[in-house]
């Protein structure tokens, strides 16, 4: 992503699922990219909400991956704009907190605790982007 002047430019990757992370933690960002770029998707990143929301607005992006606690908005908050923009989206939510609010949990596709987030991330973007085996179960994703 290059941001001139205010405007976001978009670029497609012909073949690669794009995933937009907002995180205001940029460690957490910098980690979510190499991790999804190994796996060979395209990546996008906001450090803020409000960037996040313009993101998706601007770009076609096939799942949001959103931490819950951030300042401006929080993840629900996003999460619930994002649908309202782009319904067909999946949305992972990420936090450090164990619970997130069932209101939160009801707007997104699944929740990722951050400290499950080495083994459990990759496999629960791979699902919700529609990348599962054939023959397996589409279900909500809580872990």
């Amino acid at each position: 992503m290059i941001i001139v002047t205010g405007k976001i430019e978009m670029f497609n990757y012909p073949g690669r699922k794009t995933i937009l992370c907002i995180d205001d933690d940029d460690g957490m960002l910098d980690y979510q990219r190499v991790l999804l770029e190994r796996r060979g998707y395209a990546v996008l990143t906001a450090a803020s909400a409000r960037q996040g929301l313009q993101i998706a607005a601007a770009c076609a992006i096939a799942a949001v991956i959103v931490d819950y606690h951030m300042p401006e908005m929080n993840g629900h908050e996003v999460a619930t704009e994002i649908k309202r923009l782009t319904p067909q989206v999946p949305i992972v939510m990420l936090s450090s907190d164990e619970e997130i609010p069932a209101d939160a949990l009801k707007v997104v596709d699944a929740f990722v605790s951050k400290n499950d987030a080495p083994a459990r991330l990759l496999p629960v973007i791979t699902r919700v982007c529609g990348e599962i085996p054939s023959g397996s179960e589409r279900t909500r994703i809580t872990v």
